[in-house]
């Protein structure tokens, strides 16, 4: 059974912590409840999304970049 991560508030959702970085987490990582998988820009603040739950990444569900809103699925763990 699948599980999704969401996004704890409104913003764009972004998967690295700068263009010039590597992603916070690939797909098949595993992630651990407390990793950071991505930052959510709210006027020009950025806030860490942690996994609330373990498992491997199977798919970003948002794009970098995207907009998104709260409770909307950022990533799928198996």
């Amino acid at each position: 059974m699948s599980k999704q991560i969401l996004s704890p508030l409104p913003g764009t959702f972004y998967s690295r912590p700068s263009p010039d970085q590597p992603a916070f987490k690939v797909v098949g990582d595993v992630i651990a409840v407390g990793d950071v998988i991505g930052l959510i820009e709210v006027m020009k603040s950025f806030h860490e999304v942690t996994a609330d739950q373990a498992g491997t990444l199977v798919a970003f569900i948002a794009e970098d970049e995207e907009p998104v809103m709260a409770g909307q699925p950022l990533i799928e763990l198996a």
